[in-house]
C-alpha cells in the first residue's frame, strides 16, 4: 500500500499527523503502530506455519493409509 502513496503523499500524511497529534504524541503513536504491525506479522507467520503443519500431517496420514 505504501508503494502507491509515494514520498510526497507520505510527507503530507506525516505533516497532518504532526498537526493533529502534536510532536509529543507522535513517538507514542509510532511505537504503538510498530508493536501492532509486529504482532500482526507474528500472527500471520503462526497461521501459515500451522497451515503447513496440517498439510504435512494430512500427507503423512495419506501415506499410512495407502
Amino acid at each position: 500500500m505504501l508503494q502507491n502513496i509515494g514520498i510526497p503523499g507520505l510527507i503530507i500524511v506525516l505533516v497532518i499527523a504532526l498537526i493533529i497529534f502534536g510532536p509529543s504524541k507522535l513517538p507514542e503513536i509510532g511505537r504503538a503502530f510498530g508493536s501492532t504491525l509486529r504482532e500482526f506479522k507474528k500472527s500471520t507467520r503462526e497461521l501459515v506455519s500451522d497451515d503447513e503443519s496440517n498439510k504435512d500431517k494430512d500427507e503423512t496420514q495419506k501415506r499410512k493409509v495407502v
